[in-house]
């Protein structure tokens, strides 16, 4: 027994909830450790009470001479649970920086089978101390006040959706939901050798270290909101309208408007602080996938970043893509937006003859071709790698 309280079912579905919607199938990266293998757990038991089902893919880097057999030993405890699982080898040679390159090479080996399945949507186990550890790891790297938000909730890959619902859950109660489950974790012993950098902050105690580093992140989120509040007003159109005025130069006005390229460009990850500020003295250009126009009012997707802003199911006979050269029949109508920001937004053609269906977001532009259909879209805002920030427009 750990002495602390499991993550039940109704919490799991709570912290599901934001980052929806989903399909029938999830899947889930399961390396076997304590907290993929509790995160498995939570979403089988998640997926098959919403009528769906769970894919367990397991990595085996074949870098000890026991991985391949705990992979197989893995992938057979799962299905006798019912729970389908995929063993995906990648076969790396050692040498230098191999952790980091393990790192990428299981990350498109997962998104890589996600597309291969049909999953959209990408579960890992990353918790509470995982997600100190990086606030930590990133500051004694040099990162500035935009690189301690840490990792995000949701961040958008080409494949899929990479969620990450166990940010706010601390290791010990992942270890807690494995109680009276058949399958027992292997530690990975990399997670403790001295030879990688992140083993030894852990043993340095930088888990507790990196606490300070969350508190001052906490009270800049909180001055970076009440700017936001008093300066910007995010579109469900996907682009932000923003009050130059009040918006500053200084170091809230860096780490807001790097949350804002972020939200709006369609980033993983915030751009560099150097960078940001270079853009603020300026007053214009683009960054991290978003334009701000001349003047300051707008920040707005690049041409093909619409896309990335967006998560829709595309139904059967029609194609997405950026409004692009259909902006002319729309732009009478929508003089409440610059012309940039129209023609990144995403619609439906349909494939028989081309023609644009707007869809919920744009019916309000040409209500005359609005049809009904069942794709939510969703502009998702991430400010600071909070709590993920959603405007969805059903059919």
């Amino acid at each position: 027994m750990t002495g602390a309280l499991p993550v039940a079912g109704a919490e799991f579905a709570a912290l599901m909830a934001p980052l929806g919607p989903f399909t029938d199938l999830i899947a889930v990266g399961c390396s076997g450790g304590p907290d993929s293998l509790a995160l498995t757990r939570l979403a089988d038991g998640w997926a098959r009470g919403r009528g769906g089902s769970v894919l367990a893919l397991i990595v085996e880097h074949g870098l000890r001479a026991e991985s391949a057999a705990e992979a197989a030993a893995l992938a057979a405890g799962l299905a006798a649970l019912g729970i389908t699982a995929r063993i995906l080898p990648l076969g790396l040679p050692s040498g230098p920086g191999l952790q980091e390159r393990a790192r990428r090479a299981r990350r498109a080996a997962l998104l890589a089978a996600c597309r291969e399945a049909g999953a959209p949507h990408l579960l890992l186990g990353h918790h509470a101390e995982d997600q100190a550890e990086t606030v930590l790891f990133r500051a004694l790297r040099g990162s500035g006040d935009a690189g301690l938000a840490g990792m995000a909730p949701l961040a958008v890959a080409p494949e899929a959706l990479i969620l990450r619902p166990l940010l706010a859950i601390p290791r010990a109660r992942l270890a807690a939901s494995l109680e009276g489950w058949p399958l027992r974790p292997v530690q990975d012993p990399s997670n403790a050798d001295p030879r990688f950098a992140r083993a030894r902050l852990r043993a340095a105690g930088g888990t507790v270290a990196a606490g300070g580093f969350s508190r001052r992140r906490a009270r800049m989120a909180a001055r970076v909101a009440a700017r936001l509040a008093a300066s910007v007003r995010l579109l469900p159109e996907g682009c932000a309208e923003i009050a130059p005025e009040r918006l500053g130069r200084d170091a809230v006005a860096r780490q807001l408007m790097a949350a804002l390229i972020r939200a709006v460009g369609g980033g993983e990850h915030a751009p560099a602080a150097s960078a940001v500020a270079a853009l603020l003295a300026r007053g214009s250009g683009s960054l991290g996938g978003a334009t701000w126009l001349r003047g300051g009012r707008w920040l707005v997707p690049e041409a093909g970043a619409g896309l990335r802003r967006f998560r829709f199911a595309v139904p059967e006979g029609f194609a997405a893509g950026p409004l692009g050269p259909d902006l002319a029949a729309l732009r009478s109508r929508a003089r409440h937006l610059p012309a940039a920001a129209l023609a990144a937004l995403p619609t439906l053609r349909r494939s028989a003859d081309g023609m644009l269906v707007p869809p919920p977001h744009l019916a309000y532009l040409l209500p005359e071709m609005a049809v009904s259909f069942p794709p939510a879209f969703a502009p998702i805002f991430v400010p600071l790698g909070g709590p993920v920030t959603e405007c969805h427009f059903a059919g």
